[in-house]
């Protein structure tokens, strides 16, 4: 049986890294979405400019950080500040990506990162939001990366930490957020998933190398809408793999 060339870690963070452009200011969160800036920045986003909420801004992720306020995140950055900063250029309108995981997320794109369960009582207390809630409310699109299966894609969320579309059309402009904002592309295990313009409910892409639209229709539990053309999103090449092997996460702190 040939070996599996790479693994689910390593699909996401290609996949998310694809979607970093170059020239553009992205939200990056810990985890896979640092991993993936820092594909990105090595192969074809050499200006992406990554902002973390502690305050770095524009860092050359030469080593990869452990976390969001390491000093990695300040490494050759254009500017090294705070979280209030960061937050205030959120709301400015200055930060066009925003790229987040999740426990749960719903048909709108709502993430859960509170509790599971009720909260007051929950079967499982999560991190929480951190900067979560300032990045889907204020990133002009937000990207979700998570591992694709029933118990995450659920009908409602428990519990919304990160504003989605909330409730469908109309519904973010209504709670106060700004208009043209919200979710735009979640990249899973499966799957490459977007929201349809009008009713804003999630709908699938693309799929995974290897996996069918029936794969991630069963795998979600509730309606799934579907492309005109679903199309099949690429594996990751060689040198993604390589680079990403030896450069960005050498020591396999997360691959």
């Amino acid at each position: 049986m040939n070996q599996q060339p790479y693994n689910s870690s390593e699909l996401l963070i290609c996949t998310a890294s694809r979607l970093m452009e170059d020239g553009t200011t992205a939200f990056i969160g810990t985890g896979i979405p640092m991993l993936a800036a820092a594909l990105a920045q090595r192969l074809h986003a050499p200006n992406l400019v990554p902002i973390f909420e502690f305050g770095g801004t524009g860092a050359i992720l030469e080593t990869l950080p452990l976390a969001v306020g390491g000093g990695c995140t300040f490494n050759r950055a254009v500017a090294a500040s705070g979280i209030r900063d960061i937050v205030e250029t959120a709301q400015r309108g200055f930060v066009e990506y925003g790229f987040l995981g999740g426990a749960q997320i719903d048909a709108y794109g709502n993430l859960n990162t509170t509790v599971i369960g009720g909260h007051d009582h929950p079967k499982v207390r999560l991190p929480g939001s951190g900067g979560g809630n300032d990045v889907g409310s204020h990133a002009w699109r937000t990207i979700a990366i998570m591992p694709h299966d029933r118990r995450r894609f659920v009908d409602r969320v428990d519990f919304i930490t990160t504003p989605g579309y909330l409730t469908g059309p109309g519904a973010r402009e209504r709670a106060g957020l700004p208009r043209g904002t919200g979710p735009y592309r979640v990249v899973t295990t499966l799957a490459v998933l977007g929201f349809e313009p009008v009713g804003k409910r999630m709908q699938l892409l693309a799929t995974q190398p290897g996996v069918s639209a029936d794969d991630v229709a069963e795998n979600t539990s509730f309606e799934l809408l579907l492309a005109d053309r679903v199309e099949q999103h690429p594996a990751p090449t060689a040198e993604e793999l390589r680079i990403l092997r030896e450069e960005v996460d050498a020591e396999h702190l997360y691959i």
